[in-house]
This record gives C-alpha cells, sequence and structure tokens, in this order.
C-alpha cells in the first residue's frame, strides 16, 4: 500500500477518492428497453449469455427450496439462523420506536401513520462469491417492517441453479418468491414487470457496476434504497494498535473485489510502516490474494496525518462505508465523526464481525453517501401516511392567512377553493 503524508486535508481527499466509472450505460440500456419489450424470454436470453443458464422456467418451485436444505450443513444452517436473529432483535427494536400519532390541533386533526411499504424486491449478487448473508440483511427488516410480498432475485450458476445457502436463506428469512436472474435483466423484471415476475415497489441490495446502473437508470420508476458501489473500509488508529488486526481488516474488505476502496488513517508513521509490511507478508500467504493486491496496490493507501483533527476532517470528507476506530479513547473520537455509513469501535469490533453477526445490518451506503443516509434497516420499508380532518370553523379562522399565501404565490384559485366552503 502506498502510504502518503497528509499536508492539506481537502486537496489530498480530492486527489484520492476515486472517480466513478461511466462505462456500461449503454449496455444495461439496451438490456432494459429488451425486458421491457420481451419479457421473460429476454430475461432467459440474457441468463444463457452471461452465466451459460438454459433455464426453462425462472421461479424456484418448492421441491428445488426443499432439496437446498439437503446441500447445507447444520453448523451453516445454525449460523444463519443466528445471523438472522440478532438482525431481527435490531430491527424490531426501531420499529418499536415508531408509533402511531394523532396531533389535534383548535379543530385540525392530524394522524401519522407508519405503514409498510406493499412489495419489494431484494437484489442478491452471486458472482464472485456467495452471499447468504445479504440475503438475511434485505430480506429480514423488509419482513419485520411488515411487507407482504418479498421478492428474491439472484444470478444462477452454468448449471441454472442458484447457490443452496442463498436459496436456504432466503427461505428461512420468510422470502415469498425467489427468481433464478441477476444482472441488470433482473433489476428489470423486477420494475417492469414480466409474465412471471410481478414488479415491485421498491428494489434493494447491492450488486455490481450493472446492477447499480440498472437501479439509478430505473428509479424513475420504481423506488430503490441506495446506489451502493464497491465495499469501502477505512481504518483510524493509532499507535496503541494493534499492526496485524489493521492489515488482516484491510485484507478482509479488500477480499470482496478488486475495485475495493480499503485504507487507514493515522498520526503513526511507524504503525503505517508496519501495516504496509505486514500486510506484504501476508499477501503471498492467503485465499483470494489477487483480488486483495489489486485492490490495495490501486486503490488503497496509507495517510499519515499531522493530528487529530486532520485525521477527523478526512474521514468526515471521505465518508467511507465501514469505519473503524482503533485508538485509545475510540468514544470520544468518534463523537466527531458523522460521515460513515457504520462505526466500529475498538480493537475487537471489525468490520468483517459485522457483515454476519453483530446484529447491524451490512448493507451500506458507499460513494459519500454516509452523509446523508445509513445502512438499511426497516425504516426503508416503511413509509409515514398522513390524515388530515379540518372544520369548518377551522378553515374560517385560517382563510385570511391563506389568502395573504395564496396571492404571494399568484395562485389565486387556492384560495377560492377555500373562499367558496365558507359562503
Amino acid at each position: 500500500m502506498k502510504i502518503i503524508k497528509v499536508t492539506n486535508v481537502e486537496k489530498f481527499a480530492a486527489k484520492i477518492i476515486p472517480k466513478q466509472p461511466q462505462k456500461n450505460k449503454t449496455i444495461v440500456e439496451s438490456i432494459l428497453k429488451n425486458v421491457k419489450k420481451n419479457g421473460d424470454n429476454a430475461i432467459i436470453r440474457y441468463e444463457k449469455k452471461f452465466s451459460g443458464a438454459n433455464l426453462s422456467s425462472l421461479r424456484l418451485t418448492q421441491t428445488e427450496i426443499k432439496n437446498a436444505y439437503s446441500k447445507v450443513s447444520k453448523s451453516e444452517l445454525g449460523a444463519l439462523r443466528l445471523a438472522k436473529a440478532r438482525l431481527e432483535k435490531t430491527e424490531y427494536m426501531i420499529k418499536s420506536i415508531l408509533k402511531n400519532k394523532i396531533i389535534n390541533s383548535n379543530g385540525i386533526k392530524i394522524s401519522k401513520k407508519f405503514i409498510p411499504i406493499q412489495s419489494v424486491g431484494c437484489y442478491i449478487p452471486g458472482g464472485l462469491a456467495k452471499y447468504p448473508s445479504s440475503v438475511i440483511m434485505s430480506v429480514v427488516p423488509a419482513k419485520v417492517a411488515g411487507v407482504k410480498r418479498v421478492v428474491v432475485v439472484s444470478p444462477p450458476n452454468s448449471d441454472g441453479k442458484i447457490n443452496p445457502l442463498t436459496i436456504v436463506a432466503a427461505n428461512i428469512c420468510g422470502a415469498d418468491e425467489i427468481y433464478k436472474t441477476g444482472g441488470a435483466q433482473s433489476i428489470a423484471a423486477l420494475s417492469y414487470g414480466t409474465k412471471t415476475i410481478s414488479k415491485v415497489d421498491k428494489i434493494v441490495g447491492p450488486g455490481g457496476s450493472f446492477v447499480t446502473t440498472a437501479k439509478y437508470l430505473l428509479s424513475d420508476r420504481t423506488g430503490i434504497d441506495m446506489l451502493a458501489g464497491p465495499t469501502e473500509l477505512g481504518i483510524i488508529a493509532d499507535n496503541s494498535a494493534n499492526p496485524k488486526f489493521v492489515a488482516l481488516d484491510l485484507i478482509s474488505q479488500a477480499e470482496h473485489s478488486s475495485d475495493t476502496l480499503c485504507y487507514l488513517i493515522t498520526t503513526s508513521e511507524k504503525l503505517a510502516k508496519s501495516v504496509s509490511n505486514i500486510i506484504s507478508e501476508l499477501i503471498p500467504k492467503i485465499q483470494r490474494g489477487n483480488f486483495v493486491k489489486s485492490s490495495l496496490k490501486n486503490n488503497g493507501f496509507i495517510a499519515i496525518c499531522q493530528n487529530k483533527s486532520d485525521m477527523i476532517q478526512l474521514v468526515n470528507i471521505l465518508a467511507p462505508e465501514h469505519l473503524q476506530i482503533m485508538t485509545k479513547n475510540p468514544g470520544s473520537l468518534s463523537s466527531k465523526i458523522t460521515s460513515p455509513g457504520l462505526i466500529l469501535l475498538g480493537n475487537n469490533t471489525p468490520s468483517s464481525a459485522s457483515d454476519y453477526v453483530l446484529g447491524s445490518n451490512h448493507i451500506l451506503p458507499t460513494n459519500g453517501f454516509g452523509k446523508i443516509r445509513g445502512s438499511l434497516s426497516v425504516l426503508d420499508f416503511i413509509k409515514v401516511n398522513t390524515q388530515i380532518t379540518c372544520t369548518k370553523s377551522s378553515l374560517s379562522k385560517l382563510s385570511k392567512y391563506l389568502q395573504v399565501l395564496t396571492n404571494a404565490e399568484g395562485l389565486p384559485n387556492h384560495y377560492e377553493a377555500v373562499r367558496g366552503r365558507l359562503k
């Protein structure tokens, strides 16, 4: 990893943030158009083209779901159920805060109710790795919210099968439908609807560049959670941190793919050199070392800042998906940091653990969007329903203020709609 001394935080951040590629837009647009026109037939052709699968049907049958259980070990099933239970506990706690309210004010009654979205599609990646954990992270909060129809889509392999762990995770989490399709074509199906796959109101879940581009292009007609790009991990550490822990954590997130963004921010030149050396020693010995090496070499960095204030400023600008704080007093530092999607405190809270079983959600904002939102949660599957009742007496008392405002905006008929009721 390159080690860089930071003298000007803003200039460094502007230079170091990767530029988002604009490729694939034309290809994705053609896929969306084809699926909109030709539905299931287009999807089946794209699955043959991209995965080599010869599909006769898209929806998983109950027999296929049952058979998947026979290919999953008891320990794997137990781990999936534990992860589900821990996330459910968190999501139910969030939901419990959302209490319906009625506001009465001088003859005007406003009710606020929290109601679930009716249908959602959950995209589960299946290319470079298996992601049953992403099933849990997307389906569980939807079910806790009370979504009536939860659809899972995931790309099949060349044999036309979805990974058994993904199927079992979807089933135990309560997914209502599971389909063998991925990529931009699956996002198109969820948005437009086909003969087999009915359209949904919102699409959630992480994916590659084709999936992210498809979500973006269809966001004017179907709700989406976020435009989540490659994994990001930032670590703030001082000389109290164990350099091997730091190195292992950077490697753990860099193994996702060669385009992840993983970095260390520190004030300690000694720690910087030590972490860099350990990573260099470990890469030849680890699995998925090709992804790790490519990612850390091309995108990773170690920033040596002049002081704590500069570290805080830099991480707030970069807004990483995950931020680990491995310092003497992590709580004090975190109180001044607002932008990451998820903050993990202390030497024993690795981001890799939060990806699975800590009870937090690993579907997180990237590309700086941590500044405006947090992880996927039950809140993404609930809308606020507002109802208002106004008496004639209350309308009369407010009419003169209405007249002032409607005249100010040049919309006189707004006031006439009120005045007509008061004659």
